[in-house]
């Protein structure tokens, strides 16, 4: 790890106020400015004048415009500006992430695995963006992997490594998220190299340590590489972690590299299906890729991925926009234009030293090109058959229970000309016509029969005397939803009690913790009416629940919160 320094001062830059030093690094100083003009706080980067090597301007300059392409990407931290300083120091001017860093955070406590999963996949499609770009990240760890104001991950420390004169010794940086490969006598890295990391920082989520530090025994660099290029991976001893997860980790994280996930992409689709084995909300993944055709055919993979697609917009172009989406004609048959809802990650990062006082963590570490990943939006469809993306996969039961009602009278439909013009039946025959159906009700009333229910209807009620009838809402009568939340607090968090007010036989609940007022969160399964939470740091704490019947149909979320 970087020794500890003092930072060095900030730079003076025209149009941003200094306010305070957010950390210190091996590579480079990060500082809290104030933009005057758009109004706003940002963190900038500033290399350290004793880490550039000769050309490193030129070489800044160029990995500057390589970030500013990728941070369009959700998961990765925005760039808004590069330039030298007047003492000499190349800057970036970045999206300010206030809220802790993953590597803060696990610290603290392990994750949950719905949260690992999805950080997990949003990440993974920052990587496999920037991979499709051509370039390699690195150095992706959990102090690299910022947190937003909306509680997003946001990937960061692009390339800045390779403007310095020890991107060499950038990786011994990261050595408990460091591949194999990275420790030979010839360092090499690939796509498959950040693959390996992604699933150690996953790994790293769940257990509350690097995958190959042991509690009670040495863990310096020489034990650690070692470990990492001997040791089989450790189990992650954790009763709710499915052995599904353990193998797509393991599978990550295998020695060698042939052996690992050929893409992160297919390491991102490997964590959904563990989402969909879990009952989870699917995660999304983004990925951006300029250089998929109009009529380009998606994969099979019921709309998991969402791959953007460039859109040129001509001067010329009449209407300005052109099209920006495909045409019922281009449009592929089978491509679904849902769009998954993503709950809540984590930010901002740091390697090197936080300043006392607890300020927010920054990666101020140098380190190589990064990974990206793609997404294409499709046209939307209409009724997708039973898509993850469409309804949460524990409800996916509900799509046997979907029944389409075809009209009470359906027009037939037109004959030929000559069979339109067909005279109509003589009088008598209609006359007999009609007095066979006015038979056929008195018959149906005699024996109880409605002619809804001789037509294939459900058969009606009988009103009885002074019996009234009252509306109802027919979805709410159906599954109600649960009663009488209330947050208590108890060890270890809030204990959360509910009633069910029509209780059957295999009813279970869904709940998430809210983070945000105005987000939903992720929903995890339980069969119980408790459930003991986190409490919310400085607030009050807030969770969603929906009842789910046995067939999968479900009531409408209600929300709880404590006193």
């Amino acid at each position: 790890m970087s020794t500890k320094r003092a930072p060095m001062a900030p730079p003076d830059l025209p149009g941003f106020t200094y306010v305070d030093v957010l950390g210190s690094g091996g590579f480079a100083d990060v500082y809290l400015y104030e933009q005057q003009l758009p109004k706003r706080r940002v963190a900038v980067k500033v290399l350290l004048t004793d880490r550039m090597s000769s050309g490193s301007v030129e070489e800044f300059t160029a990995e500057a415009n390589v970030m500013a392409m990728l941070s369009t990407h959700p998961a990765i931290v925005t760039i808004y500006q590069a330039g030298v300083a007047r003492d000499g120091r190349p800057y970036l001017v970045m999206e300010y992430c206030p809220k802790p860093n993953l590597q803060v955070r696990y610290r603290r406590e392990p994750f949950s695995i719905a949260e690992s999963l999805r950080v997990g996949v949003q990440v993974a499609a920052a990587v496999e963006t920037a991979h499709r770009a051509g370039v390699l990240h690195r150095d992706i760890k959990p102090a690299n992997i910022l947190v937003t104001e909306y509680n997003r991950p946001a990937l960061t420390d692009f390339g800045i490594a390779s403007t310095t004169s020890a991107a060499a010794e950038s990786a011994g940086l990261s050595i408990p998220w460091s591949p194999p490969e990275s420790f030979a006598d010839v360092p090499r890295s690939d796509p498959r190299s950040d693959v390996y990391a992604l699933g150690a920082t996953v790994y790293t989520l769940l257990a509350g340590h690097s995958p190959f530090e042991i509690a009670g025994q040495r863990n310096s660099a020489a034990e650690l590489i070692h470990r990492i290029e001997t040791v089989p991976l450790p189990s992650l001893g954790r009763a709710d972690v499915p052995a599904s997860l353990q193998r797509a980790l393991e599978r990550a994280m295998a020695k060698p590299s042939a052996d690992r996930y050929e893409s992160a992409l297919a390491f991102a689709r490997a964590l959904q299906t563990v989402q969909i084995e879990l009952s989870h909300s699917v995660t999304a993944i983004d990925i951006l890729d300029d250089h998929v055709p109009e009529d380009v055919e998606q994969d099979e993979d019921d709309g998991l991925t969402r791959v953007r697609g460039v859109v040129s917009i001509s001067p010329e172009t009449n209407p300005a926009a052109g099209l920006t989406r495909p045409s019922a004609k281009t449009a592929p048959s089978g491509a679904g234009g849902a769009f998954a809802p993503t709950a809540p990650t984590a930010g901002w990062g740091t390697t090197g030293t936080v300043p006392a006082g607890g300020g927010p963590g920054v990666d101020t570490s140098a380190s190589d090109p990064a990974e990206f990943e793609t997404v294409l939006r499709g046209t939307p469809q209409v009724a997708p058959a039973a898509s993850p993306m469409n309804a949460p996969a524990e409800m996916t039961d509900a799509a046997d229970q979907t029944i389409l009602r075809a009209p009470a009278f359906a027009p037939e439909p037109a004959g030929p000309p000559a069979e339109q013009a067909a005279p109509a039946p003589p009088r008598r025959l209609r006359l007999w016509i009609g007095l066979g159906a006015a038979a056929l009700i008195i018959v149906a009333i005699i024996v109880g029969v409605s002619l809804p229910g001789m037509l294939g209807g459900t058969p009606q009620k009988t009103p009885v005397a002074g019996e009234t009838s009252k509306p109802q809402d027919p979805i709410s009568a159906i599954v109600p939803a649960p009663e009488a939340i209330t947050g208590a607090p108890v060890d270890g968090g809030v204990r959360f009690t509910w009633t069910n007010p029509d209780p059957q036989e295999g009813d279970r609940y869904l709940y998430g913790v809210v983070a945000l007022a105005d987000t939903e969160p992720d929903l995890t399964p339980v069969t119980e009416a408790e459930v003991t939470v986190p409490a919310t740091a400085g607030g009050q704490t807030c969770i969603d629940l929906v009842l789910v019947r046995q067939n999968g149909s479900s009531s409408d979320t209600v929300r709880g919160c404590t006193p």
